[in-house]
């Protein structure tokens, strides 16, 4: 059996998993893994989680769908538990995080549309990475997987990331403006972070303007970055929040949240998801909050995180290939002076499954559940991959 009834949208490494307990993955030879990319930023839990195993079991057994002609027990309270955790007063279900930040983008001009602003301009961010549909992927700021699908959708003005002086500069001479849609930390850009304080002043602008702060923690958010949401380490509240990846472990859905006159923007008939928070959806992401509840895993994030880059940092002295190491919670970068393609090729023989963006930074997203021993292994593994490289280039 190949692949050739498949659209080849992706380069996928020649490896195929058909069981994963915990951190660990197993290939069709039997060959164990460490998973730290967690299906980039979705398995928080780890696989095969049993309180995961047991709702979706369960729910399957009673009822996967409904649609959202009716009532849904489950999505409400799950609306409920994120509005609890995230500070928002309102939730959108959808599938993915491009469906929820679409969602956003929608909420957005139909809340300046509201307010009279006919041709109303979002602001984004120079290598953001919001999603693959034509509105989330023009809103992304990279060329390259924009190109061969324009015309690109109008009504967004982009900024520098990290720069809020820049942005402040481009609110003065662009009217229009009525939302700024950004990551909290750039995770497909090379994990990127912005400087402190950067969060709070776009909250003081758009404050000041009268627009939306609408974070994507499609990425981030769920425990990743050390809190339930990274904006919680800024003390900000935005306007809207979306998320997908970790909410279901796996099980796809996303998430559009907000608050204020934002969560009032959308009413009947104005969007809508046919299987968006269906019940088998909410029954999972009920039982992932309950579980990083339980487990205090966005705390365990944060100590995990400073634990590897400790480790890393040690592994990796020495090593003139390597740039930079920097984290927040358990997303990490590790960027090189040059473009690594081949790199997560070479982790294979070493056991560990990493993931390379923006050509030349390693990027760990390992589950939330990863002990400190598993930390070790994984810097360990990291070291000898990076050698592996190093030696490719002498040849």
């Amino acid at each position: 059996m190949g692949d050739e009834h498949l659209m080849q949208t992706y380069g996928r490494l020649p490896i195929a998993f058909v069981r994963g307990e915990g951190v660990w993955l197993w290939d069709t030879e039997g060959r164990q893994y460490l998973d730290a990319i967690s299906g980039v930023a979705v398995c928080n839990l780890g696989h095969a989680h049993p309180a995961l195993a047991q709702a979706i079991c369960d729910q399957a057994k009673c009822l996967l769908h409904t649609s959202n002609l009716y009532r849904i027990p489950l999505q409400e309270q799950l609306g409920e538990r994120l509005c609890q955790i995230s500070g928002m007063e309102r939730a959108f279900f959808c599938n993915s995080g491009a469906e929820a930040n679409e969602a956003a983008i929608k909420l957005a001009r139909r809340h300046a549309h509201q307010q009279g602003i006919d041709t109303p301009y979002i602001m984004v961010m120079d290598g953001a990475f919001h999603g693959r549909t034509l509105a989330t992927l023009t809103a992304t700021g990279n060329r390259k997987i924009q190109i061969g699908f324009e015309p690109l959708v109008a009504g967004f003005v982009r900024a520098p990331y990290g720069d809020a002086a820049a942005a402040r500069a481009i609110a003065d001479q662009r009217p229009g403006i009525i939302a700024i849609l950004v990551e909290p930390i750039q995770g497909e850009a090379g994990v990127k972070i912005p400087p402190t304080g950067y969060l709070q002043e776009l909250r003081a602008l758009c404050d000041e303007k009268g627009w939306l702060l609408m974070l994507d923690e499609v990425q981030t958010g769920m425990g990743r970055s050390g809190s339930w949401m990274a904006y919680q380490q800024e003390n900000i509240l935005p306007d809207v929040v979306t998320l997908a990846k970790a909410l279901g472990n796996g099980v796809p859905i996303g998430a559009c949240l907000a608050r204020g006159a934002a969560a009032q923007a959308l009413i009947p008939g104005s969007h809508g998801s046919t299987f968006g928070g269906n019940l088998l959806a909410c029954r999972a992401a009920l039982s992932v909050i309950d579980t990083l509840t339980k487990e205090h895993l966005p705390e365990r994030a944060k100590i995990a995180g400073d634990l590897l880059q400790i480790a890393l940092e040690r592994e990796l002295a020495g090593l003139s290939i390597v740039q930079e190491i920097r984290h927040r919670g358990l997303l990490v970068g590790i960027e090189l002076n040059q473009p690594c393609p081949t790199l997560a090729k070479l982790a294979l023989d070493e056991g560990i499954l990493i993931n390379i963006t923006s050509e030349r930074v390693i990027r760990l997203l390992p589950p939330l559940i990863i002990s400190d021993d598993q930390i070790q292994t994984l810097a360990t593994g990291v070291r000898r991959a990076i050698n592996r490289f190093m030696q490719t280039l002498s040849e």
